[in-house]
């Protein structure tokens, strides 16, 4: 056999096994757009690209629990934390065996994530910093959703659609959702007056927290036809005396109806907190709870959120 031949034939295996080596390890030195099914940047700045539609997923988050349901992908969701209630109850799923939890919102359990071994992670931000980041370090791949607006929901909406292969479905999600916000704007655009509202986080004898203009619920409140108290103050959640409340004269207080023993006690009570009797939402009863998952998750339901609002703001109208 003639050598040159043979050594050449060396060479060429050699450069095929290298090339395989190569695209084992590092496969993005490779790998073009066109080789992903889908890619996208989420809220946290990371692209992300996958080869394939997830076969299975964990939410860790109530909020895109409901978001993935909503877009008909719950087949593939196989863990989900303890604070999961909407659109099932997940508790009796877990209990039945039909679902795995993967412990609490804001510290999940690793060992039990990575014995579900998903294809796909969806989590929010915030508290979930550190457990997105030693994921992400354990090699799973996570999409970050932490939406602060409307339009950021929306694309949420969109964004498990792409990621999920549901596209038709978060479309028609997306177009029921601006729909009815479009009909409420169109008819809160009638109303003569817009009523102060007051949205009550916390409350003990030492002060009260609420909602400032960066707060999720200063947009729904205002798309509901009614002013925030706290609008002037650029913050999220923040702390207040009672003393403020009751300067600001309210025309309407809204709290979070808890799914156990409200925080609040009953409207009742906040009548006799002291100085408070003179405040315009509690003399005409102006006193409403509304379902602080609806109100609090950033999720599909934010319009019901909006319409319930519109409704306590302008009963006249709805």
């Amino acid at each position: 056999m003639n050598t040159k031949y043979v050594l050449a034939g060396i060479i060429v295996t050699i450069l095929i096994i290298s090339a395989i080596g190569l695209y084992a390890f590092y496969p993005q030195l490779t790998g073009t757009s066109g080789e992903y099914v889908v890619t996208i940047v989420d809220d946290s700045g990371v692209e992300i690209g996958l080869e394939a539609y997830p076969q299975s997923l964990i939410s860790l988050a109530p909020s895109i629990t409901e978001i993935v349901y909503a877009i008909d992908a719950g087949n593939l969701v196989i863990g989900v934390t303890d604070y999961d209630n909407y659109p099932y109850n997940f508790s009796a799923w877990v209990q039945a065996g039909n679902m795995t939890s993967v412990g609490s919102f804001d510290n999940p359990n690793l060992e039990v994530i990575a014995s579900l071994d998903p294809d796909l992670i969806l989590a929010t931000g915030g508290v979930l910093g550190e457990t997105i980041t030693t994921l992400r370090d354990m090699g799973y791949t996570i999409v970050v959703l932490d939406p602060t607006t409307i339009d950021g929901v929306i694309d949420n909406i969109e964004l498990a659609g792409k990621l999920t292969n549901k596209n038709v479905e978060a479309t028609t999600i997306i177009d029921d959702i601006n729909a009815r916000i479009t009909a409420i704007e169109t008819i809160i655009a009638t109303a003569t007056s817009l009523p102060t509202v007051y949205y009550e986080v916390w409350y003990d004898t030492t002060g009260v927290w609420t909602a400032g203009s960066q707060a999720w619920q200063n947009e729904l409140i205002d798309l509901a036809g009614g002013v925030n108290l706290f609008a002037d103050q650029d913050l999220e959640y923040f702390s207040t005396g009672s003393e403020q409340v009751i300067t600001l004269n309210p025309d309407v207080m809204i709290v979070p109806k808890e799914h156990g023993v409200n925080f609040w006690g009953s409207f009742e009570t906040i009548k006799d907190r002291p100085g408070w009797g003179s405040i315009s939402a509690l003399q005409t009863d102006r006193m409403y709870d509304v379902d602080s998952d609806l109100i609090a998750r950033a999720g599909p339901r934010i319009v019901e959120a909006i319409e319930t609002l519109a409704a306590v703001f302008h009963p006249e109208l709805f």
